[in-house]
């Protein structure tokens, strides 16, 4: 069948077409009165609309334009918002730097808005949320993704309480995304190979305030249908779709940058997925300059970033080298290095044959600049991964961390950003970087936030028995049992939310494990508790279906189906009320499974009192005057043991802490103490879990120093690049032949805090130069075995002359710590170019 397509637009009236441009950008998904400009046009078409702008302006008659288009109380509100708009679009920023060069963030998944289905879970969430900041802070920064034909599944729940997922499809035409041209009119396109087989994708853009998202996409007539599918749906398919989309999200992404003039000076690989990016820029400069591939990787490495958000060693994508072989063998010839050192770029194990291929170790060698995403994280990363630095203490493996942060107007709810705003100010929307704003907390009385958070509950309550309206009725419920639904959850109750993927890690049913406990506590006449939970399960994740599915069971079998419910198709617009609307946001992973975490974040910042495990951001962010820790950080071999010991912890704080301070209430019927921790947590998780404290985290340690290098790595048409690639090369062939011969001090049995201490010591650098290496005094606190530095001080060793083939170098410092002290020496290469001294396998200890 032959059709012929064209795109149909809303005929707006002149004095409703600012409509159609803040339609088409996500400023207004982080700025309630802009929604609300679409939700008066038509409320029921709105909800029909699925909360889409776009599809709303679509939806509603003309007749209605044409009377809206007359109404003064409609046209100042609209006229108020847009220039609130233009004022952001052109006001001054926290960024005032070049926007020539930019940062190019590369993510699977981009939650920013219901109205954009292109996302899963916390990845996507924590990639919206940096999109938006970076608008906010005026960043040269562009987002890569890829547009995907379903998103992720929709859940519903069968009559057994199993989960049964849907794949509806976009429909782009009717989202805020828009399609690139050429000069011509034609649709902007790229392609890579796959396994000798052309794919090509065409390039949406999307706009985020300042900043924009640029998605890819292969569902087009040039494309096979396997290609075309490779777009067809997030996570989706089998191993070969996954590669698929990795190779079009990092080859892709750098080449659809190209092909829209932009320049990717700096990268950054949110998670592995996007790690093949670094072999196409390798190509691309091994083309340009006629560079070999180490002398183009050196230009590469320290203008990448990589963040890493998997916490186990299951997590992070693996291909088995037979896939790798079928689309990267030509690579070979391309970057002129072997098949064997190819996949080394993708193992621990250098030339071990039998280990596959990993992403994220390909991304660790590419990069310059690693993180985890939280404090915690970043010490399981460095212990994950020390494999690839070995012979280096374990605090000194180049992996950081920058704990990840939330949006605070996005994540809001609206009835308390107005309270903030009122006082706290302008300066809370026109400057979101001075986070100092938040200590203003104390200046809001106890009434008014308690009422403000008192609505939230109420709606949530509202929404959450709207929900099971639907969904009693979809699966043929019986009308008593529908109207029994009037009577679920109350919005007076203490109401604890646990919202997440529900994996088993995450033991979505620790509450459930002293059925008589729990049912005591829900039962309570004078001070009960209600629970709401909400989650998708991976679809091939049977154990996770079975948690949600214990769940209901155990509501029906015991008859508290008014106390305990379940809410069907986690998605942002639920999330919006669930960390609004409860009392207290429960997570209890199993410890250190959790990298980081966010949604906790966003409940905080709307005065939701956190109770969870030691894990993730918690684990820092922690104490006792903000929520509650489940234990105190252990860790244990027998998941069972552990199960049966934190259910116990999570009862006994429920019943002598947290219901009694709920409950505790004055005269004037408030809880003072509750509302106390309330203002304590806003203002502490405001000021440290911002999204805004996390780019400026971002910028300072990584995007700034990244661009930098890029600048000096240009100049003089890369010379310095080559240097560092000679240097490199050079340091590789001598390596083995350094020596360190003889190491001495004039240290005694017993010293004096004070004394001056000298170590003198030998080395032979064979081809190399002392200029070449970097020789340090390792000293420090000596461990109980007598085998380890804790606490290590690192000292640089200078050299006094030559004898024969060997250098003297000696230190003089100063004995400041007591107790057993010790030192040794190591050697690490030296030069102006490097990032860092931690390549892989270049460390030398006496």
């Amino acid at each position: 069948m032959n059709i012929s397509t064209y795109t149909i637009k809303p005929k707006l009236p002149n004095s409703l077409k600012p409509l159609e441009e803040l339609a088409r950008n996500l400023w207004l998904s982080w700025n309630f009165d802009a929604v609300q400009l679409y939700i008066r046009l038509d409320y029921d078409v709105w909800l029909q609309s699925q909360q889409s702008p776009v599809r709303t302006l679509g939806m509603v008659s003309q007749e209605r334009l044409a009377e809206v288009a007359k109404d003064d109380s409609y046209l100042s509100a609209l006229n108020e918002v847009y220039g609130r708009f233009l004022k952001y679009k052109k006001g001054e920023t926290w960024y005032r730097g070049s926007r020539k060069d930019v940062v190019a963030y590369f993510s699977m998944e981009y939650g920013m808005d219901v109205s954009l289905p292109i996302y899963s879970g916390g990845l996507g969430m924590l990639s919206g949320d940096h999109m938006k900041t970076s608008s906010d802070m005026g960043l040269p920064l562009v987002g890569i993704g890829l547009l995907y034909r379903q998103g992720y599944f929709k859940q519903y729940l069968n009559a057994d309480g199993f989960q049964q997922e849907t794949y509806p499809e976009n429909d782009w035409y009717n989202m805020p995304v828009e399609r690139k041209n050429d000069k011509n009119g034609n649709p902007l396109k790229i392609s890579v190979d796959l396994a000798g087989r052309v794919a090509v994708a065409q390039i949406w853009e999307v706009k985020v305030g300042r900043s924009f998202l640029y998605l890819l996409d292969t569902n087009i007539e040039e494309n096979a249908q396997d290609f075309r599918n490779i777009t067809s749906a997030l996570y989706g398919g089998d191993k070969e779709t996954r590669i698929q989309q990795e190779i079009l999200l990092g080859i892709g992404g750098i080449r659809a940058l190209r092909a829209l003039g932009i320049n990717p000076a700096a990268t950054h690989m949110n998670e592995g997925h996007a790690a093949f990016l670094g072999l196409e820029r390798v190509r691309e400069i091994m083309v340009e300059k006629h560079f070999n591939f180490d002398e183009a990787r050196e230009v590469v490495w320290p203008t990448n970033i990589f963040t890493t958000h998997t916490p186990v060693p299951a997590g992070n994508e693996r291909f088995d080298i037979g896939l790798i072989e079928k689309y990267f063998r030509p690579w070979t010839q391309t970057l002129g290095i072997s098949w064997k050192d190819f996949l080394g770029l993708g193992r621990e194990r250098v030339y071990d044959d039998h280990e596959p291929f990993c992403m994220t170790v390909l991304a660790l060698k590419m990069a310059a600049y690693a993180n985890g995403v939280s404090k915690l994280h970043g010490e399981v990363s460095r212990i994950m991964w020390k494999g690839l630095w070995p012979n280096l203490p374990l605090e000194e493996i180049p992996i950081s961390h920058v704990t990840n942060g939330v949006h605070p107007r996005t994540w809001v709810s609206n009835n308390m950003t107005d309270l903030l705003d009122r006082y706290f100010g302008t300066h809370f929307n026109d400057e979101p970087t001075d986070l100092a704003i938040w200590d203003r907390m104390d200046r809001i009385s106890d009434e008014e936030l308690w009422r403000t958070h008192e609505r939230r509950r109420e709606r949530l309550v509202a929404f959450a028995r709207d929900r099971i309206r639907q969904n009693l009725k979809r699966n043929g419920a019986v009308e008593r049992r529908i109207q029994k639904a009037e009577d679920a959850l109350s919005p007076y109750v203490l109401t604890l939310a646990f919202a997440r993927r529900f994996a088993t890690y995450k033991r979505g049913n620790l509450l459930l494990r002293d059925p008589d406990r729990l049912l005591r506590l829900l039962r309570d006449k004078d001070r009960p508790i209600q629970l709401i939970f909400a989650g998708k399960a991976h679809p091939m994740d049977m154990p996770g279906k079975e948690l949600i599915k214990e769940i209901i069971h155990f509501a029906e079998h015991h008859d508290v189906e008014s106390r305990i419910i379940f809410l069907e198709n986690y998605d942002m617009t639920m999330g919006h009320y669930l960390t609004a609307g409860a009392d207290v946001w429960l997570n209890t992973p199993r410890r250190p499974l959790e990298a980081s975490g966010t949604s906790g974040m966003k409940a905080s910042m709307n005065g939701v009192l956190n109770c969870s495990i030691l894990d993730g951001w918690w684990d820092e962010a922690y104490n006792p005057e903000v929520g509650w820790a489940i234990g105190r950080g252990e860790e244990y071999e027998d998941t069972k043991l552990q199960d049966e010991v934190e259910s116990k912890a999570l009862y006994d704080l429920l019943e002598r802490e947290i219901i009694p301070l709920f409950y505790q209430r004055g005269r004037d019927g408030l809880p003072r103490e509750w509302i106390k921790m309330m203002k304590t947590c806003m203002k502490e998780i405001g000021h440290s879990m911002s999204s805004h404290r996390m780019l400026m985290d971002y910028s300072n340690k990584f995007y700034f120093p990244a661009l930098k290098n890029y600048r000096r790595l240009v100049k003089d048409d890369y010379t310095e690049a080559k240097s560092l690639a000679a240097y490199m090369t050079k340091l590789h062939q001598s390596w083995d032949s350094l020596k360190i011969n003889k190491v001495e001090s004039n240290s005694k049995p017993v010293m004096q805090r004070g004394d001056s201490l000298t170590v003198s010591a030998t080395i032979e650098l064979g081809a190399l130069k002392p200029e070449d290496v970097l020789v340090e005094l390792y000293h420090g606190t000596v461990s109980n075995q007598g085998n380890d530095i804790t606490n290590a001080r690192r000292t640089e060793m200078k050299p006094l002359g030559q004898q024969g083939n060997s250098y003297q170098y000696q230190v003089r410092i100063e004995c400041a710590d007591t107790g057993q002290q010790g030192h040794t020496v190591r050697i690490l290469p030296k030069h102006e170019a490097l990032v860092h001294p931690y390549r892989t396998g270049l460390i030398k200890w006496a």
